[in-house]
């Protein structure tokens, strides 16, 4: 049975292997992830690491990532500090940047709160880094083309929220759908204000010409999720681990596409370095769409015959009244836009990806409640 380093090892092979062309248009320039400390930057930043690991000096990628680490600065993160290549540096990107940061010639933008139970909470923080953090960076890549230095790629992670809950007809979901979504809800803070960053970043992109891109990220799981994040996946680990019945917090009939990690990372380098500028790109997975009740049994199972589990699922009433407020009934992809113009091609089948990320959670039990 594989541990988490194995599981994660073979993900960075996959992901390396998959990116060939992207890593190598990037190799010996700079890349700038703000926000590289969270789930998605897991695995943006290792990858990179990987990649450097294999490349003589000349190809590497000089990675820079800031980061608040508003929950301090995880372990992973710690432990890659003398890679080459890699710096890291504390900065909130609500503050102005540094003034000594240099040039970039590619940037994501990764910082914000994702989870539910933590944006409900700092919604005002999460906006202020969607809008003003953005802006704050689209303004440097138009200073650096003032320096005579032009910026050559740009990634803005929004949402699939930014749908909101879309209507039968318009599920599986395009890029072209306009959504559904409320801008007073307990969500709002979150859907919102990734809805103005991508309008931020289509008007910049058209105005003043910059290669500006925009994910929509569906649903993504695996390693580097932290088991105290409080989305599905962990709360249902966190029980497993401990021993207990999968709790689910709803009736169960919500559906959902989930999109293991690995393929996700690759679709959004290839956003990166492929995407049209001013365009946005689901990226997730068709099939299977599964209710959390069908999602819960599935787990229970792989957890038996990966971890030896001996549980059940039970459903319980949440103690927080916002909890289901505006949650979407149905969250599944159009994927045909990324297949057609970036070469996104995910493969990883769910229970695969849930096994991987059972075994990970094994290895990485707990997590900071900042």
């Amino acid at each position: 049975m594989k541990n988490a380093s194995e599981v994660v090892e073979n993900d960075l092979n996959y992901i390396r292997g998959h990116l060939e062309q992207e890593f190598g248009q990037m190799a010996g320039r700079r890349l700038l992830i703000v926000g590289g400390a969270g789930f998605l930057g897991y695995y943006l930043v290792q990858s990179v690491v990987s990649w450097n690991q294999h490349a003589d000096a000349a190809r590497r990628i000089e990675l820079t990532v800031f980061d608040n680490y508003i929950r301090g600065v995880p372990d992973w993160l710690e432990a890659l500090r003398d890679s080459p290549g890699l710096t890291l540096v504390r900065h909130d990107i609500t503050d102005p940047l540094p003034t000594d940061m240099g040039h970039y010639h590619y940037i994501i933008h990764a910082a914000s709160i994702a989870s539910p139970t933590y944006y409900r909470q700092y919604p005002i923080e999460t906006m202020d880094a969607n809008v003003n953090g953005l802006r704050t960076l689209l303004d440097y890549c138009l200073q650096q083309r003032s320096n005579g230095e032009d910026v050559l790629g740009f990634l803005f992670y929004s949402t699939s929220e930014i749908y909101g809950d879309p209507v039968p007809d318009q599920i599986p979901t395009p890029e072209t759908y306009r959504g559904n979504v409320s801008c007073t809800g307990p969500r709002a803070c979150y859907d919102e204000s990734k809805r103005f960053g991508e309008t931020l970043c289509v008007n910049f992109a058209a105005q003043h010409k910059l290669p500006i891109t925009i994910a929509r990220p569906f649903n993504n799981y695996g390693p580097g999720l932290k088991i105290s994040d409080r989305r599905v996946l962990p709360d249902f680990a966190r029980d497993i681990l401990a021993g207990k019945d999968i709790v689910m917090l709803s009736d169960g009939s919500p559906t959902r596409t989930f999109c293991y990690i690995a393929d996700a990372v690759c679709g959004y380098y290839k956003i990166l370095i492929n995407g049209r500028p001013g365009e946005s790109y689901n990226i997730g997975v068709e099939t299977p769409e599964i209710s959390m009740l069908e999602l819960a049994n599935l787990v229970a199972e792989q957890a038996a015959a990966t971890l030896g589990y001996k549980g059940k699922v039970v459903q319980k009433a949440s103690t927080d009244s916002d909890y289901l407020v505006d949650n979407p009934t149905r969250r599944c992809p159009n994927i045909d836009k990324a297949r057609r113009e970036i070469g996104y091609a995910p493969s990883v089948q769910l229970a695969d990806g849930l096994a991987n990320t059972l075994l990970w959670y094994q290895d990485n039990p707990e997590g900071n409640d900042a």
